[in-house]
Formats: C-alpha cells, structure tokens, sequence
C-alpha cells in the first residue's frame, strides 16, 4: 500500500481497488478554490472515494466541489456524510440539477428596428403629456394661487440657486480665463488682442453662459428631482398622494419647475459675470487696462445679447427641470429604478438644452438679433 499523501486539508491513500479523498476540517470558499485542482486532478484519475466524515463545516463552493468530484469518474462516491453535510449537498445537487433560464430571443432586425421606434413614440407621447398636465396645473394655480406652496418654491430655489453659486463662479471664471487665453493666441499673429474681449463677451452672454449653467443644472438638480421624485415613486408614495386626492403635479413638480425656471437666468448672469472677471484678468496680464476691456465690451455686448441668453437660460431651465421631473415620476421598480432616472434626467437635460439652443440659434438669426 502506498504511503498516503497529505495536503492541508485533503489526504489521499489507496484502499483497495479505489482512490480515497478524506477532507477534513473547514470545506468553504477559501479552501476550495486551494483544494480544487488537486481534489479534481485526483478524481478524474481513476475510481475515487470521497471521505467527508472529518469535515467540521461544509458551505455552497465546498459542496460544489464535491459534486463536481463526484462526477468526474464514473465510479466515484461519496462516503461518511453527516446529516448537516448531506442537507448542503442535497440543496446544492438540486439547485445545479435544475433547468437554467432560457436566454430571451434575439429579434430580427426589423423587428428590434420596430420596437424601439415603438418605444421612441411612447417616451414622446408620454413627454407630451406630462408637459400638458403642467400646464393645466400652472393655469389652475395661477387662478388660484393658494395652490402654489410658496415655501417650497424659495427651498428649491436655495439648493438649486444659492448652493449652485460657488460651483458656477468657479466653472465661469477658468472659462473666461480659457477664452481669453486660447482667443489671445490666433489673434496675436495678426496684432488683434484687443479684440479678444468683444469675443468673449458675446460668446458668454449669448451661448456659453446660458449653455454651461444649463449643465451644471442638470448635473446637480435635475439628476436630484430625478432621484427624491423616483425614490418616492419606488417608496410609492406618490400613489399614496394621488389615493389621499392629493396632486403630485401641483406638490411636487410645479415649485420644482418654477424654481428651476426662476434660478437659471441667475446662474447664466452670474457664470457669465464670473468669465468676463476671468477674460479681464487674462487681458491684465497681457498689458490691456481694465478700462480698455469694458470699453471694447460696450462697444460690441448690446442689452439684447444680454436679454437674449438670459431668455434662453430660463427655458433651459423650464426643459431640465422638467425632463427631471417626469424621470423621477416614471421610475420603475427595482434597485436601478433611482439610478436609472437620475442618469435619464442628466443626459435628457443636456441634450434637450443643445436642441433648444440650436432652435434658439435659427430663431435669433432669422429674426436679426
């Protein structure tokens, strides 16, 4: 009889006609996957013997293990079980030997084509709809105006406005710092720096400063709306407000929207205040006075530029807080169900924004502003 070899946790002897494996002590995660090659190896080479009567502790990875022992020969069993053992290996056989899930079908392309254009259509339907019920909402309010909740109108508006000043200063300064410095550089080959705060301020106070406040809104407050209205939705407790006869519309989206709508002009005014502060430093260290900087901006910035993007910005921010909203409201269920509304709000909000701002664009043109 050979000497028995001996692993930490496994010893292998020859009796008889058969190989035997005794385990002993602790079969869990850790010492399978040490024990596994070795346990397999010594299975798959002729008819094995399995000794689990030394084991102390046996969980799901060390009964798979065994079973998966087991069938690798044909003659291979499985001796000394305790009734704890046998019960984990009882689970585990049953649970491998059951039917796994069957993969879903892969449409045709025509069909998947079909589905998500059918998708498209319910998403845009059910935005129209949305935007109508708050409509009738804002009109109902406006006709009665006790309906609106002051009080969370001016809540919304600090997280949205006042905690989003210090973000939308920096982010404006660096921008009008970067404007001014990469504007400076083509334009120094043709001895026409002094141009460079007529460029900057247009393009703030017309594009990028309603643009980039547009961002950070949907990036912070658009993606909240979308994540306490779709906690809520999950908690189901905007259905408990619609039994108790309550209008989620009116208590929760309405001073949402407002304050959206309110707190974006601020917010393109102060990024683009914030940029031009940036575009004036640059140009100081360039060697142009302060007082050329504002005259060449009020020889170029007209009071309709001004007007313009703030016009822009509140519907920019009537669009993000809305699309955060009707995300929040249509969250389904399930753990990703938060996750997945905030991420539609986000990337709805900026989209949506670069939509209008093309529209917006066209129009201003058309028009001669």
């Amino acid at each position: 009889m050979a000497a028995p070899a001996t692993t930490e946790g496994l010893e292998t002897r020859q009796e008889a006609n058969a190989r035997v494996l005794a385990l002993t002590g602790r079969l869990d995660t850790p010492a399978a996957a040490q024990l596994w090659p070795k346990v397999m190896a010594e299975a798959a080479g002729g008819p094995a013997v399995l000794d689990v009567a030394g084991l102390t502790a046996l969980d799901t990875t060390g009964a798979t293990l065994l079973l998966a022992a087991e069938g690798a020969g044909k003659d291979n069993t499985i001796r000394g079980a305790s009734p704890q053992v046998k019960a984990v290996l009882d689970r585990v056989r049953d649970a491998l030997a059951a039917p796994r899930p069957k993969p879903e079908p892969r449409l045709p392309i025509l069909a998947r084509i079909g589905m998500a254009t059918w998708n498209l259509g319910g998403a845009m339907l059910g935005g129209v709809a949305f935007l109508g019920e708050l409509t009738v909402t804002l009109l109902l309010s406006l006709l009665r105006p006790a309906r609106l909740r002051f009080r969370e109108i001016l809540r919304h508006l600090d997280e949205a406005g006042t905690r989003a000043f210090p973000l939308t200063i920096l982010l404006g300064f660096l921008l009008g710092v970067i404007l001014a410095f990469q504007s400076a550089i083509p334009l120094r080959r043709f001895g026409a720096e002094i141009f460079v705060p007529n460029l900057v301020g247009i393009s703030l106070m017309r594009e990028l400063g309603p643009l980039m406040a547009g961002v950070i809104l949907a990036g912070r407050t658009g993606s909240a709306y979308a994540a306490e209205l779709g906690t809520m939705s999950v908690n189901e407790e905007v259905a408990a407000l619609r039994i108790m006869g309550i209008d989620p519309m009116a208590l929760l989206v309405l001073p949402r929207v407002l304050a959206g709508m309110l707190v974006m002009p601020v917010l393109s005014l102060l990024l683009t205040l914030a940029g031009l502060a940036g575009m004036a430093m640059i140009m100081g260290v360039l060697g142009f006075p302060l007082s050329t900087v504002t005259t060449q901006l009020a020889s170029m910035v007209t009071l309709s530029d001004l007007l313009g993007g703030l016009l822009k910005a509140a519907i920019f921010g009537l669009a993000i807080a809305g699309i955060g909203c009707h995300a929040g409201l249509g969250a389904g269920r399930g753990p990703r169900a938060v996750g997945d509304a905030a991420t539609t709000a986000v990337v709805g909000g900026i989209v949506s924004i670069i939509l209008l701002d093309g529209i917006f664009a066209v129009a201003y043109e058309r028009l001669g502003l």
